[in-house]
């Protein structure tokens, strides 16, 4: 389980870790920030979204020039929202993030002969 202050150290990696021009994209949302964009919105995050985040980090993977993260975040109401976020590096920094999030949904009944059910995922 993640806490709040991963959330605002997210923040402080885009300071560290970002290029100049970092670009982070949100597709589902049709969402563009640039870094100064970013990190204004994660100074004031809290107030404007009205919650506290936990950010549970499962893993990462990549090699070369990617890479991508993988975990849960909990807006504060226990629902898993499910997280993966594409990196790319440039010139050992991070050039560009593509994140992708998606709520938690019943899987529908005509499907059940082709799968194999696992846990579901949880905040």
């Amino acid at each position: 389980m993640g806490d709040a202050r991963e959330m605002a150290a997210a923040f402080e990696a885009v300071q560290e870790w970002a290029t100049d021009d970092f670009v982070e994209e949100w597709p589902q949302s049709g969402e563009r920030l640039t870094k100064a964009a970013a990190l204004r919105m994660g100074e004031t995050y809290e107030q404007g979204s009205g919650t506290s985040p936990t950010f549970a980090y499962k893993r990462m993977l990549g090699g070369g020039d990617t890479f991508v993260v993988e975990g849960t975040i909990d807006y504060g109401d226990g629902v898993p929202v499910s997280y993966v976020g594409i990196g790319e590096v440039r010139d050992g920094k991070v050039a560009r993030m593509t994140e992708y999030f998606a709520n938690p949904f019943e899987a529908p009944a005509w499907r059940a002969d082709f799968v194999e059910k696992m846990e579901p995922v949880t905040a």
